[in-house]
């Protein structure tokens, strides 16, 4: 027979800070919002193209897309594609992008999935770098 577990959650530990997973970005869901940041500032880099635009629209949330197209491969290449590049962005975008931006990732073919991570991690640095000089 199993452990009994508290029903009241007493003696269950209170962690002082959030969980790691809870440090979501906002996702751009319509086609609109990524034909105006297809038409705003660019930045290439080997393991990516990265798309940016500021809002002014008062929110001071940071949003992005993710591209990949069928140049890169099948249905598997592209969805690895953008697993390895949203994962890169949840850890960068944070902290280096800046508050009521969109930002699209587009993959790149061959490269975005064959790349080392923390290469393709430092592409996204150099090009947000670039977007806000």
């Amino acid at each position: 027979m199993p452990p009994v577990a508290d029903v009241t959650g007493q003696d269950s530990p209170v962690a002082e800070e959030p969980p790691a997973a809870s440090v979501c970005l906002h996702v751009l869901r319509k086609r609109a919002d990524f034909l105006h940041t297809a038409k705003a500032r660019r930045a290439g880099q080997p393991g990516l193209m990265l798309q940016a635009r500021p809002r002014d629209d008062g929110d001071p949330a940071i949003r992005i897309g993710f591209t990949c197209s069928k140049k890169l491969g099948n249905a598997v290449t592209r969805n690895r594609a953008k697993r390895r590049l949203r994962e890169a962005a949840r850890d960068i975008l944070p902290s280096a992008g800046h508050a009521g931006w969109d930002y699209v990732l587009v993959g790149r073919p061959q490269v975005t999935v064959a790349r080392e991570f923390e290469d393709l991690k430092g592409d996204i640095t150099r090009a947000l770098r670039k977007i806000h000089q």
